[in-house]
């Protein structure tokens, strides 16, 4: 019993002291227990999610990216003249060797005013026989492809690199393209679109001087003489390969989102 009193007073005089020090709590767990449970809470906690990688930027063919730059192809004098003046320049055309074989030169149609324009490689028989691009089945493949998109056909403009029809709609030649293709860049500065979607390998060809395959130029929005460009596949090959379809449908939305980007948001 003594011994028991004098423990007491043992530990009310170590109380005393702590609370003199101004300890107000004294932990009595062993430190291997006192470190249990935070182990477990530790080991409950859930894993902090980790970010997700970014997505690796989709690759430009080199064509295009080489072909940026605004002095590619620098206007000349008459840039922004009228639609109208270029064509009576055009009128009776002899710069190559197809104007002998031709029925109708073909210019180009539709709004002069356009924020898209189309440009195709060369008329076909059709067009020949109309003098008005895109009429046959080809055009009335991109008449449906222009109002999948939301757009109408009167609200495009839509040309050729060669204005009149090579024999038997063999490909444009080189001589050919280098005696029509200024009038094509003319066309440009005067309707000032704000994209130009190249239908087919010979008008990206021709835009972007390059050798670059359709299929490796397709699907990319890049800068292209104060627009922007777009490459995709030229309708006549479409009804030849319509498996190839859906991508055109992909490209058109890019289109058709950037130009509503322009815009901003609907009211």
């Amino acid at each position: 019993m003594k011994d028991r009193d004098s423990l007491k007073k043992q530990l009310a005089e170590h109380l005393t002291l702590y609370r003199d020090l101004g300890v107000r709590y004294v932990g009595a767990a062993p430190a291997a227990r006192r470190a249990r449970p935070s182990a477990q809470k530790t080991a409950a906690r859930p894993a902090a999610p980790q970010p997700k990688p970014k997505p690796a930027p989709a690759r430009v063919p080199a064509a295009l990216r080489i072909q940026e730059s605004p002095s590619m192809f620098a206007p000349g004098p008459a840039a922004g003249e009228p639609l109208a003046a270029i064509e009576a320049e055009l009128k009776d055309c002899r710069r190559c060797k197809l104007a002998p074989g031709r029925t109708n030169l073909v210019f180009g149609a539709g709004n002069p005013n356009a924020e898209l324009m189309f440009v195709g490689e060369a008329p076909g028989a059709d067009e020949d026989a109309q003098g008005l691009p895109f009429v046959g089945r080809a055009g009335q493949l991109l008449t449906k492809i222009i109002e999948s998109v939301g757009m109408r056909r009167q609200d495009v403009y839509i040309c050729n690199i060669l204005k009149c029809r090579p024999p038997n709609n063999r490909n444009p030649e080189t001589d050919e393209i280098a005696a029509c293709e200024q009038f094509l860049f003319r066309q440009i500065e005067s309707v000032r679109p704000k994209v130009i979607c190249a239908l087919g390998a010979f008008g990206a060809q021709t835009l972007l001087r390059t050798t670059e395959t359709i299929g490796r130029l397709r699907g990319h929005l890049v800068d292209y003489r104060g627009a922007k460009f777009m490459a995709t596949y030229h309708p006549a090959y479409l009804l030849r390969n319509p498996n190839e379809k859906r991508k055109v449908w992909e490209d058109m939305q890019i289109i058709r989102d950037y130009l509503r980007s322009l815009r901003g948001p609907e009211e």
